[in-house]
């Protein structure tokens, strides 16, 4: 069948409708976009992925992020190790380089399949967030219900994570959206719930902002790593964090840069039929 290929894949359960922009320039609309990632009339995913050619003469390849929403973000760990893969795979290259808005990142294989990606630095003062106030990001002013209290952290998208005593128990679907769309945000947030558990790893529970919760957020772990040693949560510097999709192992090195390592894996490619996109 014509039309607009594109492959899906995910990150533990993050999912993620990849298209291939880099020969033939892809344009999409929002509504093109929301239409794609619908679960019951398109593909279905979390986010949306078009790999264009990169920018920078080190990098790979551009990768371009679009929540389910249609609204494009900055960062998404999970896809990064998934546009890595792509990468890895057709250059047989161990090492490549992923262009996006914020920056380059740096990723390899690991053992078993996995992918490490250098994130980068983690951003905490509160302009970088952003915040609408000044304040003290290790506790920030934001009760919604049960929650309060988060730390606050930047992974070229911005979270807000509370450590409760029990992740599981939090009504995430109820108090996730109320912090998303809080005005002390005003690029709206990501918001993670964390417990520690009896082994030292964390478990965490995530709303992402344009999606709602999802199985798994790459930058939604490195910014609860990063919280949890700003807290003294944990000893080190180094955690698994248990996701609803799976674990993955999360560092916070000390130059500020954040290592993210797990899988990434295809699940199935297709078509999409010229109605939904025109221009195929």
């Amino acid at each position: 069948m014509s039309g607009l290929p594109f492959i899906k894949m995910h990150g533990l359960g993050n999912d993620f409708v990849v298209l291939d922009g880099r020969e033939n320039p892809i344009e999409l609309t929002v509504a093109q976009v929301q239409a794609m990632a619908d679960r019951r009339t398109g593909a279905g995913c979390d986010q949306f992925i078009v790999m264009e050619p990169a920018r920078h003469s080190t990098a790979d390849v551009f990768m371009r992020i679009r929540n389910a929403d249609g609204n494009e973000v900055e960062a998404c760990g999970n896809a990064t190790r998934c546009i890595a893969r792509i990468m890895m795979d057709e250059t047989g290259k161990s090492k490549v380089v992923v262009e996006t808005v914020v920056g380059l990142l740096h990723a390899s294989e690991g053992v078993d399949g996995t992918v490490c990606v250098n994130m980068g630095p983690a951003r905490l003062n509160w302009d970088q967030i952003p915040i609408a106030e000044d304040c003290d990001t290790l506790n920030m002013p934001v009760t919604v219900g049960p929650l309060e209290g988060p730390v606050g952290v930047n992974v070229g998208n911005p979270h807000a994570v509370y450590f409760v005593k029990d992740a599981e128990t939090v009504d995430l679907e109820a108090a996730g959206p109320h912090v998303e769309t809080h005005p002390f945000f005003p690029e709206r947030i990501n918001v993670e719930v964390v417990s520690k558990m009896e082994d030292g790893s964390l478990r965490m529970r995530v709303w992402e902002r344009g999606v709602g919760i999802t199985q798994a957020c790459g930058t939604g772990a490195c910014a609860t790593v990063v919280a949890a040693v700003r807290r003294g949560v944990i000893d080190g510097r180094k955690a698994d964090v248990v996701l609803d999709g799976g674990t993955l192992t999360i560092e916070w090195l000390e130059n500020g840069d954040i290592l993210m390592t797990g899988p990434a894996s295809y699940a199935f490619g297709g078509n999409f039929h010229a109605s939904v996109y025109p221009g195929a």
